[in-house]
């Protein structure tokens, strides 16, 4: 049996065009969602996934429509492949049922692979660069040292941490963490 999952990330968004061209590849059932594929929980893909059987085939119209990263998508073929079906992209005319198929999702994943590999270099020695022309890394601080000192100030003059926060437009723990490394050892 060919069951079909189709997905687009709006409510905006119609999922017409995918529909008829997995009717059109013969699907018996089309399950759907319509969120955002970085979700981690997609009620539309777990009820295809729950309703595969042995010798069925799950039809994407796009492997995008399926999963979030390539990482996703093969976790997701595993699945599929445990439970004895296979998927076939329409657009992509990848079926894994197939030798060619599999290798070239096998390919597929060794390039993203490689690609998240040469990302990581790139962006290490990046960061070494800067840390060589002494450039700060990472977020900008909340509270300037002015404004440190000036709560630090306060607080030892009576001034509840609620308060300054408050004042200063942060969050409790950020004024906690400024004041123990400015010294200030019991901000409470």
């Amino acid at each position: 049996m060919k069951i079909a999952y189709a997905r687009v990330s709006t409510g905006e968004q119609l999922l017409d065009y995918q529909i008829e061209a997995l009717k059109r590849a013969g699907c018996t059932y089309i399950y759907t969602d319509k969120l955002d594929g970085a979700r981690a929980h997609r009620p539309g893909l777990e009820k295809a996934l729950r309703a595969l059987k042995a010798g069925d085939t799950l039809v994407v119209w796009r492997l995008d429509r399926l999963a979030r990263s390539l990482r996703h998508l093969l976790d997701l073929v595993e699945v599929i492949t445990e439970r004895g079906a296979s998927l076939h992209s329409l657009s992509e005319s990848i079926e894994t049922d197939s030798a060619a198929g599999r290798l070239m999702l096998h390919i597929l994943a060794a390039l993203a692979e490689f690609e998240r590999g040469l990302i990581s270099e790139r962006t290490r020695a990046a960061l070494a660069c800067a840390r060589q022309k002494g450039k700060r890394l990472g977020r900008r601080p909340a509270l300037s040292s002015c404004q440190i000192q000036a709560a630090t100030r306060a607080h030892e003059q009576g001034r509840t941490v609620d308060e300054l926060a408050a004042e200063l437009g942060v969050a409790r723990s950020t004024l906690y963490r400024s004041l123990h490394h400015a010294g200030h050892s019991s901000p409470h």
